[in-house]
């Protein structure tokens, strides 16, 4: 069986790379002949990393990449409102990571390259995409050469990012759910680390919301929103860096981006399926937009694999079905937060000031802002859980806290569905592994689970509960 993926991005690859795990042939095509040299996504939490674990680059990931000490948001003064720390999250890794996405490029298209089940095509763009019964028939064309080739692929991947050719062709539309801003996004290099504090600072001043943070090594990151009408260079960048302490720096990049939040009205068309930003754009302020893609691949790739050999093809309905809700949710979140953090006039700001500074009395609601977990998927075929279920685990990541065996809990888990329990309930007839959480050295998990036997998919989401 063969894929073809559109778009050798990170969710393209990592796809690819999920894909190959589970025995299939792979192809991706990309209209760039290398990878893209700047610097673009520069976080990720824990739950994604969960998935460049199940893609088997999280280690080398880890190498290039740097934990994040939290976030902290100020005034226009830089007066620090309130600070929220990440620290070891329940997923293994750290709550949030800092990276350069051209690090993360050059490990998955490294894993890529030592992956013989996956073959990766620069230059090539998709023109044309036909979808009926049979295999799905792909047209591209060599950029350079102009010469065009039919391809014959099982299912196609659209991870062809915001402007997305296999969104296009399939008819998909994206939806608003929120205002379009301009940011002026600032990369930078320091001859020696800089003496900051080293987590995201987040400016909540409605004349000039502002974005500071450490990168990885010696780099950093600004990003500023800009006014209408006001372009790059109507800003006094200098002016502004110094007040980060970063005016001595070498701009590496300033780039203007449109940040928008919008989800596609149609994740599949047959077996042509959308992830990452061809399906959803996010706003940055709660660092979700290529976790979110990650998350797509993740869910959709043992779908796929089991659609392909020979499950019922309605499996691939839960794709949308399940990520639609999800990102609808982060993006809503993200659009809401940015209204928050940077809205308003004088008076929000006097009230924001008033408002987050009580949040440090507030233990439930600091931990809740601290907190790296997204959102529980909704009840569905393959999501067993009550819509009254306060506090259940199911619709979840399952934590991934250390084990005694070789390896992590998800290696030990095993790369299909499995039952992990202390002793309750499973079915007689379960084909699967059953774990049991007490012989694991795991006292934690064994507290976690309370008496219960949970249903784990494989991309780690409780399935269903029992007591």
């Amino acid at each position: 069986m063969t894929v073809v993926v559109v778009g050798a991005g990170p969710v393209g690859v990592t796809a690819a790379l999920l894909l190959a795990r589970r025995g299939l042939d792979v192809l991706v095509v990309d209209r760039h002949r290398a990878a893209y040299p700047q610097p673009r996504a520069v976080h990720l939490d824990d739950e994604a990393l969960r998935v460049l674990q199940a893609a088997g680059v999280a280690d080398r990931f880890a190498a290039v990449s740097r934990p994040m000490a939290g976030l902290r948001l100020l005034d226009g003064a830089h007066r620090t409102l309130v600070e929220f720390p990440r620290g070891d999250g329940a997923h293994g890794w750290p709550q949030a990571s800092m990276f350069s996405q051209p690090d993360l490029e050059r490990v998955l298209r490294e894993a890529v390259a030592a992956e013989p089940r996956v073959e990766l095509r620069g230059g090539v763009e998709l023109v044309g995409l036909a979808d009926r019964a049979g295999p799905v028939r792909l047209t591209v064309r060599d950029r350079e050469t102009g010469v065009e080739e039919e391809l014959l692929a099982d299912a196609v991947l659209g991870c062809d990012g915001a402007n997305s050719t296999v969104r296009r062709l399939i008819g998909a539309w994206m939806h608003d759910l929120g205002p379009t801003e301009r940011w002026l996004v600032v990369d930078l290099v320091a001859a020696v680390p800089l003496d900051v504090w080293p987590g995201v600072h987040q400016v909540c001043d409605p004349e000039r919301p502002a974005t500071f943070m450490p990168v990885a090594g010696s780099r950093y990151r600004a990003e500023f929103r800009l006014r209408d009408g006001e372009g790059a260079a109507d800003l006094d960048l200098p002016a502004q860096l110094a007040r980060f302490g970063a005016a001595g720096c070498t701009v590496t990049r300033a780039a203007e981006y449109t940040f928008a939040a919008r989800v596609t009205d149609r994740w599949r068309s047959g077996r042509v399926l959308l992830c990452g930003d061809a399906a959803h754009l996010t706003p940055p302020f709660i660092g979700q937009g290529l976790g979110l893609g990650l998350r797509d691949v993740h869910q959709l790739s043992w779908k796929l694999a089991a659609v392909l050999a020979g499950a019922d093809d309605a499996l691939l309905d839960t794709h949308q079905a399940e990520r639609a809700p999800h990102a609808r949710s982060l993006v809503r979140l993200a659009v809401l937060l940015g209204r928050l953090m940077t809205g308003g006039g004088e008076r929000a700001a006097l009230v924001r000031r008033v408002v987050l500074t009580g949040v440090r009395r507030l233990p439930r609601l600091a931990a809740f802002a601290s907190s790296s977990r997204t959102p529980p998927l909704r009840p569905g075929p393959l999501v067993r859980r009550s819509r009254f279920a306060v506090g259940s685990p199911v619709g979840g990541l399952l934590p991934q806290p250390p084990v005694d065996r070789p390896g992590r809990l998800d290696d030990v888990l095993g790369p299909g569905w499995a039952v992990l329990t202390t002793g309750g309930p499973v079915p007689a007839d379960w084909p699967g592994p059953v774990l049991r959480a007490d012989q694991l050295g795991s006292p934690w998990l064994v507290r976690w689970l309370a008496g219960r036997s949970v249903l784990v998919r494989p991309d780690r989401i409780v399935a269903a509960v029992a007591r």
